[in-house]
């Protein structure tokens, strides 16, 4: 019975870093179309919306989950990255130096922009990501002394990104929050000195579902935010093609994760239910005529998203057709209903 259970939850996880894989790839994809496609401006625009919301949204109770609200600021703001990169699989450093001062270094490979994705992220959008969330800790603390220093960045070719929390004698003013100095270097690592989750509260398999939430938690604050800045019609539009192309290009590495083999409608059909069940959603498929009907309800991604419009769905709707084409050429999927009121409708064909 113990070793059934133990290869289900292998099965699980390998579902689950596959989805992690996937919306990771979506949401880098995301600020690459952007760049591409609208220009650097608009690119860092998203970016710092994105990571300022975030912020926001998890910084404050992230510190209570992970215990460590009582440190003090700069410490608790390094130990938060540190510990919450740590669980969704990011390369991260902690270096504290004192009750003041602490250090974080992100080191190569850099876990958002991977592989050959880093080579089209220009400068300003890395600042925008730190605009977004360093630098705005020290005000969702309610201290207006913690400010964050950038030592490097990747993108500008140093090795890794890379800066430390300090807490000024005086209140900062917003301009003073983010500062660069790139003639300091964070001090070595020590993984005996870092921070470490409680293994009682922190088992592998509740490991494994964080390593899957956090990337999806990238496109779950992406897709309204990229709405409501560009509207439903050019967002939906660059959600729906930034979901195309990563569909295409990630089925091979999907479909095993997802322990599917089928190239034809079939397979496809039965891919989207194991993608959609891995992702947390309620899916029911069955035949009709001579195609597959997959009803989903609602689309747990987006719940409890208050601006979340009906155009954040085509980002889905756009990873299925572009996984549809790459498992072969002539298999049609397409999607009707909205996540909000009611079920989604996926037909394949």
């Amino acid at each position: 019975m113990g070793e059934a259970s133990e290869t289900a939850q292998a099965v699980r996880s390998r579902a689950w870093r596959g989805v992690a894989d996937l919306y990771h790839a979506v949401f880098t994809g995301l600020v690459l179309t952007l760049v591409s496609r609208r220009g650097t401006a608009d690119a860092a625009e998203f970016v710092f919306r994105v990571f300022r919301r975030q912020q926001q949204e998890r910084f404050v109770s992230g510190l209570a989950k992970l215990g460590l609200s009582d440190l003090p600021p700069a410490v608790a703001a390094a130990q938060y990255h540190y510990l919450s990169n740590w669980i969704g699989g990011v390369h991260v450093e902690y270096m504290y130096e004192t009750d003041r001062k602490a250090w974080i270094r992100y080191p190569p490979p850099r876990w958002i922009w991977r592989g050959t994705a880093i080579c089209g992220v220009p400068s300003e959008v890395s600042k925008a990501m730190l605009r977004g969330w360093h630098a705005n800790n020290g005000v969702a603390l309610g201290n207006l002394k913690l400010g964050f220093v950038c030592t490097k960045q990747s993108v500008d070719g140093q090795d890794g990104l890379e800066g430390y929390y300090y807490e000024a004698d005086e209140p900062l003013e917003p301009d003073q929050r983010l500062q660069f100095a790139r003639h300091l270097e964070a001090p070595l690592f020590d993984p005996a000195a870092a921070p470490a989750l409680p293994v009682e509260s922190w088992p592998k398999p509740r490991l494994e579902k964080a390593y899957r939430n956090y990337a999806m938690e990238y496109v779950r604050t992406a897709a309204p935010t990229l709405v409501q800045l560009f509207g439903p019609l050019d967002g939906g539009y660059l959600l729906h093609l930034t979901g195309k192309l990563i569909g295409m290009q990630s089925y091979d590495e999907l479909a095993p994760a997802l322990g599917v083999t089928g190239r034809d409608a079939a397979g496809f059909a039965a891919m989207l239910r194991a993608l959609l069940d891995a992702q947390g959603d309620e899916v029911e498929l069955r035949e009709v005529g001579g195609g597959f009907e997959l009803r989903q309800r609602g689309w747990k991604l987006m719940d409890g998203v208050a601006d979340a419009d009906p155009a954040c769905v085509r980002v889905l709707e756009g990873l299925a057709e572009g996984l549809a084409a790459a498992c072969g050429r002539g298999i049609a999927v397409s999607l009707a209903g909205d996540h909000r009121t009611a079920s989604l409708v996926w037909t394949v064909r």
